[in-house]
């Protein structure tokens, strides 16, 4: 027995430096040049206890990239729409807890574990920038497009489309498409949306599995 709480108190101790030094320490370690550039464009960093998405500004360049999710059912092209909304998680845990009320025992134990990952893309009118739970970031033209590509290579794709799930949206303004690669509590959504930001020239910590341990990076590394 107290080998085995020596164990856990290692782990637990372990855990806790790889949190410490995953978000102190900037990826990338130099400022890239793009960053240093004049942004002039915005995008917004949603937040949840546990969970980002990233919205993106819908304009002609938005559109076009995400143009063949509309066959899907996702009105991207529809008027009002203002914001697309974006982000990666475990299929089981992100399908199926549309809210903390459909919270359950079997998407919880897969989300810890290893699950396969899905793409949510929804569509907003206006958010309110001022909301606690949103933040918004600036980014270069150039930037913003290289965050685009990012989002887009990690859709899974049946030739040269996007792979919708069916019948698993959580209603007419969403839907979910199968992604590339599998999703683990440790490399979960929030490295994915920090791997994404980080694509457009926005810098974060190293490792950053929580929504907290990531804003809290940008806070420490942006325009370091």
């Amino acid at each position: 027995m107290c080998r085995r709480v020596t164990w856990l108190g290692g782990l637990m101790a372990a855990l806790v430096v790889a949190v410490a030094l995953g978000t102190v320490v900037p990826r990338p370690l130099t400022t890239p040049a793009a960053a240093s550039a004049g942004a002039g464009n915005e995008i917004l960093l949603l937040a949840n206890p546990i969970h980002t998405d990233i919205a993106l500004p819908v304009d002609d360049e938005v559109r076009a990239a995400f143009a063949d999710l509309v066959p899907a059912g996702l009105p991207v092209d529809m008027p009002g729409v203002e914001y697309l909304v974006i982000g990666w998680g475990g299929r089981s845990f992100y399908i199926e807890t549309p809210t903390w009320g459909d919270l359950r025992p079997l998407p919880v134990l897969r989300a810890l574990t290893i699950d396969r990952s899905v793409i949510h893309v929804s569509v907003a009118g206006p958010i309110d920038r001022s909301h606690p739970a949103i933040r918004p970031l600036d980014i270069t033209q150039e930037g913003r497009s290289r965050m685009i590509a990012a989002m887009r290579a990690s859709f899974a794709r049946g030739g040269a489309m996007p792979v919708v799930v069916p019948g698993a949206a959580y209603g007419t303004d969403d839907a979910f498409f199968e992604a590339e690669g599998a999703f683990n509590a440790f490399l979960g959504c929030n490295t994915w949306t920090a791997a994404a930001l980080r694509a457009g020239g926005i810098r974060t910590g190293w490792w950053t599995p929580l929504p907290q341990l990531l804003d809290l990076s940008i806070d420490l590394h942006q325009g370091a």
